[in-house]
């Protein structure tokens, strides 16, 4: 039960826990030592206890994803796969780790058209629509080049979570009574048998437990990521998918890798950002947009009219380029350098348009001459190392298949490719060739995990869920932050906005009926997302770090978020 596992974390933490040490709990908390921030209070509760027992950032990320993979079915599970940002405090080193999803080698470019058409279906919720997991392996990469406890030790409270249950939460409880993740996860008998009780989704309160998750950690636990990409396991997804049309074999799994990659590092005025390269489109575009941004004269209230025409043009701008130059750079030649060049940025500025919206036609990316479920974390420790993490599935539960007598909840990364030429895919991105599908390729992906520094440390570590807002999300809460001098916890709570080229529409929040206005009369249409868990423009789990001080900030738009941070008493 939760009061168990709370219980053992407990004693884990207190092995460690000093009498001149104090522990803050909340949605946004100081501390002068660790921080943990992520969208699930138990997986914060799991990391912290790591890092009270001993273990540094690295390992309680390792840990936390573990947890998540229980108790966020929605966005986090095994089957799936993410990017992580590491920096070393001690090396003031940063490094970038590819735990991406793969497409099987059996894939082909155009296995998702039935005449002539995109089979939405098949790409989101087939057997076919599943990449070959990541999370298992990138994990244990990450723990074994920078950990310091056991491996085991870190799967542990993840194996207490899925074997005795823990409480459905309101979120959870309304993720799972849609009707679209309703239809997902009844496909499969395991689905049903875990997620349904008298054949209606699980309600608030009540207990889920996954025994056969939990056997499944038990074998990585044991054998590393042989007990997953080996074995029974491997097995077990094998025949899973050959029995329904999946493509998945006992050979992609063992040919799986994740891998470090170099950091996207840049300087926007006085401050260092590090993100991640592709194939994650996000680094190379924060890097674009804010290379532009350094040539905008903006106003100093983050939300008029004119600030959003331009950083929305900007936007527009990043987006149509995303579409035709960004894949994996394993199969096709990404032109980096160009998305880091200030030159360029400034040349790209003479597209933009200060009068009004630009309309989709009028930004051409082939005229710029070129020489994504989800969920984040971010902990740093008391060493000052800190980890940005973002994990996914791609849509809500993935493809909603569970893998027979595993747990495994399988993701539907392969509509992350370009199924066909300027098609959209879930988020209404649009790719070309950059991002076709091809065997053992990873699909472009939005998520963004992120560090910034300021005079050689890092001041903010953040990322965010939310598909294609991802990007946009990270820059607001960057700019919010160092350009606007708003706090810590107003540069996350403030309300977003999003354009990415096509649809032609600007996303927003909430805005003041005035300004509303002022932007109708700019040519913007406008699409409201309201900031809560289904609509929002990004979900972000922050740290800001000022003068030695640990905020974390846990956003609003879901309510089991939770941050905790641990003291040392003055």
């Amino acid at each position: 039960m939760v009061k168990k596992l709370l219980l053992s974390l407990t004693i884990i933490s207190s092995l460690h826990f000093s009498a001149d040490e104090i522990i803050v709990k909340g949605k946004t908390v100081e501390s002068n030592q660790s921080m943990v921030v992520t969208r699930h209070f138990l997986a914060t509760e799991v990391g912290n206890a790591i890092l009270a027992n001993g273990g540094n950032a690295v390992d309680a990320s390792v840990a936390i994803s573990f947890a998540l993979s229980v108790v966020l079915p929605q966005s986090s599970p095994l089957g799936g796969g993410g990017f992580m940002i590491i920096h070393d405090a001690n090396t003031n080193m940063n490094y970038a780790l590819d735990y991406r999803e793969m497409a099987p080698s059996r894939s082909s470019e155009d296995m998702f058209i039935n005449d002539g058409e995109i089979d939405r279906a098949l790409a989101l919720e087939s057997y076919l629509s599943s990449g070959v997991p990541g999370t298992v392996y990138g994990l244990y990469l990450a723990h074994q080049r920078f950990g310091l406890l056991p491996w085991k030790e870190l799967i542990e409270p993840a194996i207490v979570l899925a074997e005795d249950g823990f409480h459905v939460t309101a979120t959870l409880a309304n993720s799972l009574s849609k009707e679209t993740n309703i239809r997902k996860l009844s496909k499969t008998e395991d689905g049903r048998e875990i997620f349904f009780r008298d054949g209606k989704p699980l309600e608030e309160g009540m207990l889920l437990i996954q025994t056969d998750l939990a056997e499944t950690l038990r074998l990585i636990s044991k054998f590393g990521p042989a007990g997953f990409y080996k074995g029974i396991t491997a097995q077990k997804i094998h025949l899973d998918m050959k029995n329904n049309g999946g493509l998945i074999s006992i050979e992609d799994l063992d040919n799986y890798e994740a891998k470090f990659r170099d950091v996207v590092e840049f300087n926007y005025k006085d401050i260092t950002i590090v993100s991640m390269p592709p194939p994650s489109s996000g680094g190379l575009l924060l890097s674009l947009m804010f290379n532009m941004l350094e040539n905008v004269d903006l106003d100093k209230k983050p939300h008029t009219a004119n600030n959003i025409l331009k950083i929305s043009e900007i936007m527009q701008i990043a987006y149509s380029l995303r579409s035709i130059h960004l894949g994996d750079p394993d199969f096709y030649s990404v032109p980096s350098s160009i998305f880091l060049d200030k030159n360029f940025a400034k040349q790209l500025l003479e597209n933009i348009n200060v009068d009004k919206t630009s309309s989709a036609t009028d930004i051409d990316p082939t005229n710029f001459k070129i020489k994504e479920n989800t969920t984040h974390y971010s902990v740093v420790d008391k060493n000052g190392n800190a980890v940005s993490t973002t994990t996914t599935l791609n849509t809500a539960y993935g493809s909603g298949i569970v893998i027979k007598d595993t747990g495994i909840l399988m993701n539907n990364e392969m509509d992350d490719f370009s199924a066909a030429p300027n098609q959209p895919n879930y988020f209404e991105l649009l790719g070309n060739e950059a991002n076709k599908i091809e065997p053992m390729k990873r699909p472009l992906s939005s998520m963004t995990p992120t560090i910034v520094f300021q005079d050689g440390k890092p001041i903010i570590i953040t990322g965010a869920q939310g598909g294609s807002r991802i990007i946009t999300a990270v820059l607001q809460i960057i700019l919010n932050y160092h350009e606007f001098n708003l706090g810590a916890e107003e540069s996350v709570h403030l309300h977003r906005y999003h354009h990415q080229w096509k649809p032609e529409v600007l996303m927003y929040e909430m805005f003041s009926e005035d300004l509303i206005n002022e932007l109708e009369n700019l040519g913007f249409e406008l699409r409201q997302r309201p900031p809560n868990y289904d609509y929002s423009n990004g979900i972000t789990s922050s740290i800001m770090i000022e003068d030695n001080k640990l905020i974390g900030v846990s956003d609003p738009r879901s309510g089991d978020y939770m941050s905790i941070g641990i003291s040392k008493k003055k």
